[in-house]
């Protein structure tokens, strides 16, 4: 008897086995290689990081979806990185969403919305609006708003970024107004040009042979790790960390919208949970490896941190105001992501401003603490 059930136990199994077994395969789908070509060279942290979802989503689609990287120029030029996607020249791109400004002032918004949008918003309060406050519905509505057949992810914030480096101190605004600087694309750049600052815009891989060309005096990447990756210590030594050009930014993968359409349910779900996975796995990462950087940087470079000129706060943050405010009365999509951000830092920033000062003193009584213990 009790042989009996046990046969019947296990038929039953495998005929649910079986009747799942057209389910299972439908959610894995066929094959799809996706090739993603990046705007920066294959050694960056973000690629790193861009690997590392890539990962998650062969994992979790069984290998049926993979991502090839490939570095920037590698089919396309930098410039045209998104239209390449849009037009199915390659299956994927990656960048940060304010590289298409030009074809859109939104997008500022939301791959580096300057000054924290001008309503104190930092990357986890950016964060908690785009999942949250509707900024993913808006994001999805950007794309339409280009006209670009495109899926795009967010996948990396990364701020606050440093405000730069520089050959010699800059003590004024006065100081800062004589250089050639290299900034981000878009509205970033431009607040930097309403301020008086000579604004110069190139990608990534350029920037250190400018530098040493005398193209530029000055120049911002990003952050303690990238920044030495690319080699900014090798000819300047004096390292600024605080910025406003980019207290959000926000790295974005962009699938071309008919691959993204062919795949399964279950293999869109596999890339929309990694890409949210990589949200902290990137805050997580860009924390360790950039504490790990400055202290190499500072300690084995020879690099010297300073405190940037307090008038810089002021002045940036009130042509960015200007700016968003041109913006949101010339386009209507602007506005409307404008003002979803506005309404939620209403009552989302009050809050975590006030938390966040026991964070800065915490972290502040500490290094303080090591300072000192250095010195004896």
């Amino acid at each position: 008897m009790a042989q009996a059930r046990w046969n019947l136990a296990r038929a039953a199994v495998l005929v649910a086995a079986v009747a799942l077994a057209p389910a299972l395969a439908l959610a894995q789908g066929k094959p799809v290689k996706i090739r993603v070509q990046s705007v920066i060279p294959t050694s960056a942290d973000e690629v790193t990081m861009l690997k590392e979802f890539a990962a998650d989503v062969a994992s979790l689609t069984n290998n049926s979806v993979t991502f090839e990287v490939l570095p920037a120029g590698a089919v396309v030029a930098v410039n045209d990185t998104l239209d390449a996607v849009d037009k199915g020249l390659i299956e994927g791109g990656f960048a940060w969403t304010h590289y298409w400004s030009g074809k859109h002032p939104a997008a500022a918004l939301f791959g580096s919305p300057a000054a924290g949008s001008g309503v104190g918003m930092d990357n986890f309060a950016w964060v908690s609006w785009f999942l949250y406050g509707g900024g993913q519905q808006l994001y999805d509505q950007l794309w339409k708003e280009m006209k670009v057949n495109v899926k795009g992810f967010i996948l990396q914030p990364v701020g606050p970024e440093a405000l730069g480096w520089f050959k010699k101190p800059i003590n004024s605004m006065a100081d800062f107004r004589k250089l050639r600087f290299r900034t981000p694309p878009g509205i970033p750049g431009q607040i930097y040009n309403d301020i008086g600052v000579a604004s110069v815009a190139m990608g990534g891989g350029d920037i250190l042979p400018a530098l040493e060309k005398g193209v530029i005096d000055a120049a911002e990447w990003c952050c303690p790790k990238p920044d030495m990756t690319f080699g900014f210590q090798k000819v300047l030594k004096h390292y600024y960390l605080q910025g406003l050009h980019q207290v959000v930014v926000n790295a974005d993968l962009y699938i071309n919208g008919d691959v993204w359409r062919k795949l399964t349910p279950g293999q869109q779900k596999a890339i929309a949970v990694s890409a949210n996975a990589s949200l902290m796995k990137t805050v997580a990462y860009r924390i360790n490896e950039n504490g790990k950087a400055l202290k190499e940087l500072t300690e084995k470079h020879g690099v010297i941190l300073h405190d940037t000129p307090p008038e810089y706060f002021k002045e940036y943050g009130a042509a960015a105001m200007k700016n968003f405010e041109k913006n949101a009365a010339a386009n209507p999509f602007f506005k409307k992501v404008w003002d979803s951000q506005k309404a939620f830092a209403e009552t989302a920033i009050p809050f975590w401003a006030s938390a966040q000062k026991s964070n800065s003193a915490l972290g502040n009584a500490y290094a303080e603490e090591l300072a000192k213990k250095k010195k004896r």
